[in-house]
C-alpha cells in the first residue's frame, strides 16, 4: 500500500503555484507548507497528506525520474480533460493528451519540473 507520493522540485514557491490550481481539479488541497516542501490532501481527509512537492533534501538539483509517473484516478473523463489543459496552461509540457488507452481514459504532461504526470479515468464497458 502506497503512503504517498513525493516529486522534487528546483522552485518550491514556483511549484506551489503549479500544484495549488492543478491539483484542486482533484479535490486536493495543500494543508501544509515550510521552506522545504508542501503538502497536500483530499479536502475529505484533511489530516492524510497523499501527494508533496520537495526541495531535495540532499540540496542537489532535482531530477525526474526516467519511467516514473505519477498517476490519479478520477471520476471522469472531464475532469482527465481540465487536469490536463489546465496543467499545459500553468507550464506543464505535453506527453500525450487526453484520448482512450488500454480501455481507460488517460492524459499525460511534465510538470514545470519534468515529472510526468498522469490522470485517468476507468471506462463502464
Amino acid at each position: 500500500m502506497i503512503g504517498f507520493v513525493m516529486v522534487g522540485t528546483n522552485n518550491l514557491n514556483d511549484a506551489i503555484s503549479f500544484y495549488d490550481i492543478l491539483l484542486q481539479i482533484i479535490n486536493l488541497k495543500r494543508v501544509v507548507t515550510n521552506e522545504n516542501y508542501a503538502g497536500y490532501s483530499s479536502i475529505n481527509k484533511p489530516d492524510d497528506v497523499e501527494f508533496y512537492v520537495t526541495n531535495p533534501v540532499n540540496k542537489e538539483k532535482a531530477t525526474f525520474g526516467n519511467g516514473t509517473q505519477i498517476s490519479f484516478l478520477v471520476d471522469s473523463k472531464e475532469i482527465v480533460e481540465k487536469f490536463y489543459i489546465t496543467g499545459i496552461k500553468l507550464g506543464g509540457k505535453d506527453e500525450g493528451a487526453p484520448g482512450i488507452r488500454s480501455g481507460d481514459y488517460y492524459c499525460y504532461f511534465r510538470d514545470i519540473d519534468g515529472n510526468k504526470i498522469c490522470a485517468f479515468a476507468k471506462i463502464d464497458n
